[in-house]
């Protein structure tokens, strides 16, 4: 990998048309699934397109990232502005997971008891107990369900997350020794530990659904169970690509022991992720 030869310069790229592309393929993806909703014709083939020409993009905009990153274009001063750029992008992530955590505390320490005192249940829902969890003062309208347990597939989740984060460490390790082989096999072995996650979601969602009657529908309950598991499980696969194209990279003979930040930042989002999951785990799964 060549390098910048200064550090008082600033690379600034050529006008790119990636971002209209981007911009073209979100059009036919949200007005393709609009159309989905409201039963238009045509609407699947519109998403189609659209995921098409993103991931035309995401291969065009990547190789084209990458190219300059192997051509020294990128100096020092351009390296931390990536990393306070994934740094603000780790914190905006953390600002969405705290929006849907505050509803979760919301919902169960500040409306449930509210909805269940004397007052309220006298005037207004005389049925309704504060107990979590249930379907809010609409009891009886929607169906029964079950509640999603700790054991045993979230469990086992959570060990494939935070083995994951351990291999993940001893890749960028090896990395930074410059054992590029090592570092490709554990890294390897992160990616697999991730699409097992995946997996073991997909089933637990089936099984909540099928066995549990478990819905998005269900209540509060319901809703933020998927919002929040869901939007993780949409992070970890966001995770894993990025995981991937640094394995595509690395495999290539992209990055040296002292310049890999696209390993970096992959690499913050990722313990983001197990972080994020560790508080799934404690707060829906067990409290």
């Amino acid at each position: 990998m060549s390098t910048a030869i200064n550090d008082t310069s600033y690379y600034v790229p050529s006008p790119s048309k990636w971002p209209a592309v981007g911009s073209v393929s979100m059009i036919f993806t949200m007005f393709g699934a609009a159309g989905i909703v409201n039963q238009i014709p045509y609407s699947s083939t519109a998403v189609l397109i659209g995921l098409a020409i993103l991931l035309y993009m995401f291969f065009g905009w990547f190789a084209e990232v990458a190219a300059e990153s192997e051509g020294g274009q990128y100096n020092r001063r351009v390296d931390a502005s990536f990393r306070w750029g994934m740094g603000w992008f780790i914190f905006s992530e953390v600002m969405f997971f705290a929006a849907f955590f505050g509803a979760l505390f919301y919902a169960r320490v500040i409306a449930m008891p509210w909805l269940g005192d004397i007052d309220h249940r006298a005037v207004l829902w005389p049925d309704f107990i504060a107990q979590w969890p249930n379907t809010g003062p609409a009891q009886g309208v929607f169906e029964n369900f079950q509640v999603m347990g700790p054991f045993w597939v979230p469990t086992i989740n959570t060990a494939l997350l935070l083995s994951s984060g351990v291999t993940l460490t001893l890749a960028h390790h090896y990395l930074r020794e410059n054992h590029r082989g090592n570092c490709l096999l554990w890294l390897a072995i992160t990616l697999l530990l991730g699409f097992v996650f995946v997996g073991f979601q997909a089933y637990e969602y089936m099984h909540a659904y099928s066995d549990l009657n478990l819905k998005l529908s269900s209540g509060i309950y319901g809703s933020t169970f998927y919002m929040l598991t869901g939007f993780h499980g949409f992070h970890v696969c966001i995770g894993a690509i990025m995981l991937l194209v640094v394995w595509c990279r690395l495999f290539k003979g992209h990055f040296s022991a002292e310049q890999h930040f696209a390993f970096e930042g992959a690499s913050w989002y990722w313990h983001f992720v197990d972080v994020v999951w560790l508080g799934l785990y404690v707060i829906v799964y067990w409290m």
